[in-house]
């Protein structure tokens, strides 16, 4: 009998030991896994192997998973992808992320995350040819006059230009027209520091840790529990079923 290849995984997270641990995880459970520490080093798995799914933060530096995403979208259409991300609470996939799924790291659930991915995997991509990307931007400092500021680049003419802003990042899909064409630009002010701290790493990763073990255990004692009850002929096994219905 010829075995049933494992689903290949790219993890794509710049945090080590998040990506350690979602990559041992998924490992675990019998997936084949690749892990990149960005987007621009996913994209050189990319040229080696095409995974069947990735799995991708977005808040990462250099190429932040929004734009990852939004490249694996036009190039690679058949691939699924799981976004991730601390910032936000929801189960639905954010507005301006391209990805089929999307898991919360603030659930905490590694059993939550395993049944997403298959899920997934079950039912097949969504059909997000169409979407373009978010631009992710950094906070550039405060002007002249003290308030803070940001540069953005046109997506559509490819010209820079500066604006000011007075709320916190929050990851929250913003837009703003180009001071230079009719075209409008959807951004995201870089939200890193507020939702990637070590603390908060440290403190995800043994609740995460926590979940996982407590499923596995509670698996077991299942699996356990069913071993030690006693064998029942096949005719007693459909006549079980049978009064059940």
């Amino acid at each position: 009998m010829r075995t049933k290849p494992k689903t290949r995984i790219l993890v794509v997270e710049d945090d080590t030991t998040v990506r350690l641990t979602i990559s041992k995880l998924l490992g675990d459970e019998g997936y084949d896994v690749s892990t990149a520490n960005d987007g621009f080093d996913a994209l050189l798995h990319l040229q080696q192997a095409i995974p069947e799914l990735i799995f991708s933060d977005l808040n990462m530096p250099q190429m932040s998973g929004f734009e990852l995403l939004s490249v694996v979208r036009r190039r690679f259409p058949e691939v699924l992808v799981v976004a991730s991300s601390g910032a936000y609470d929801s189960i639905a996939v954010p507005t301006g992320v391209i990805a089929d799924a999307f898991y919360a790291k603030s659930q905490e659930s590694a059993a939550e995350l395993l049944e997403i991915i298959a899920h997934l995997i079950r039912t097949g991509p969504t059909g997000r040819k169409g979407e373009s990307a978010s631009v992710w931007i950094p906070r550039n400092g405060k002007d002249h006059k003290g308030k803070p500021f940001v540069v953005l680049t046109c997506t559509q003419c490819l010209r820079s230009f500066p604006f000011t802003v007075e709320h916190e990042a929050s990851g929250e899909v913003l837009k703003t027209p180009c001071i230079y064409c009719p075209h409008e630009v959807t951004y995201i002010i870089d939200f890193s520091r507020s939702v990637n701290s070590p603390e908060k790493r440290a403190a995800w990763k043994a609740a995460f840790l926590k979940s996982q073990k407590e499923s596995s255990e509670a698996t077991l004692s299942r699996v356990t529990a069913e071993m030690a009850e006693p064998r029942m002929t096949k005719s007693a096994r459909l006549q079980n079923i049978l009064n059940r219905t």
